[in-house]
């Protein structure tokens, strides 16, 4: 069966199983008559003592019905072991997809941060232990604590408010940011960095492609099991911005929606994106239990 019929050489395979159980049936009569009995089938219509077209066609179907039922057997198994061998794949190829989706956080950030060290470094600023702190919290959040598939929703907005207080130390009073959390927070979990990367995607799209003072609104409500998250931020006032941030973000976007689409049932999530007034809103509803 290996050899021709999963190969698809159908007729090679049907001359090869009639052979082999025409040789059966030769062998079988042979045996039994110098062997047993020179009366061969005595179930049979009739002794027989000669070899006849009755028997081999009685015989061959007889063995036919057993040569079925083993290749339905094989055929069930083999098709068995080749689902679990993709239902693997595909989980192995999806974990592998979801951490890809899970580092996409832009390495700018850390690059930036640590020159924005090092400049409050030189100048000897008493913010220097703070913003190194805050970047400490946000990579062992990041390195160590976003593994599994779920992660405690206290937790990441703790490490949304480390992410924030970082680029408010980086932007001083240019930044604007009110964020407002409302509801039950206690044993809700969500994919982690999920929500962190619409946060991201507004500063690297909205807030550092703008000149002057930046408003960016946040907001977490929990009603029973789901999460209303809202993030609203201005689009570059620069024109010539305009396809760069659309082309980039959206790559962004898409690697969430695809994280989304991935880790979560079509009913667990709805996610909401407009582009209104110079201003980009981000709307998620999402199963947190």
């Amino acid at each position: 069966m290996p050899k021709f019929l999963f190969k698809r050489k159908y007729t090679v395979y049907i001359i090869a199983i009639f052979s082999a159980v025409f040789l059966m049936v030769l062998a079988k009569f042979n045996l039994t008559y110098f062997l047993i009995s020179n009366e061969v089938w005595p179930e049979g219509p009739e002794p027989i003592h000669a070899l006849s077209l009755n028997y081999v066609i009685d015989m061959m179907i007889g063995e036919l019905y057993v040569i079925t039922f083993v290749a339905a057997i094989k055929v069930t198994l083999d098709f068995l072991k080749e689902q679990k061998r993709v239902a693997d794949l595909e989980k192995n190829q999806l974990e592998t997809e979801l951490l890809f989706l899970k580092s996409q956080i832009s390495p700018h950030f850390f690059f930036n941060t640590l020159n924005n060290i090092h400049s409050l470094a030189l100048e000897r600023s008493n913010k220097t232990s703070k913003i190194i702190l805050r970047l400490s919290e946000l990579m062992r959040y990041l390195l160590y604590e976003t593994q599994s598939k779920r992660q405690s929703l206290e937790k990441e907005i703790i490490c949304i408010q480390n992410y924030l207080d970082l680029e408010k130390i980086r932007h001083d009073d240019l930044l604007e940011i009110n964020m407002t959390i409302s509801g039950e927070l206690e044993d809700k979990e969500i994919a982690p960095i999920l929500l962190l990367t619409f946060v991201e995607n507004a500063f690297k799209h909205g807030v550092n492609k703008n000149i002057g003072t930046v408003k960016i609104d946040i907001d977490f409500t929990i009603i029973e099991d789901f999460l209303y998250f809202t993030l609203t931020n201005p689009l570059p006032a620069v024109t010539e911005f305009k396809h760069e941030v659309s082309h980039s973000s959206g790559i962004g976007l898409e690697n969430v929606k695809k994280r989304l689409n991935l880790g979560y049932n079509q009913s667990d999530f709805k996610l909401d994106i407009s582009n209104d007034d110079h201003v980009f809103t981000i709307k998620l509803k999402i199963k947190v239990i």
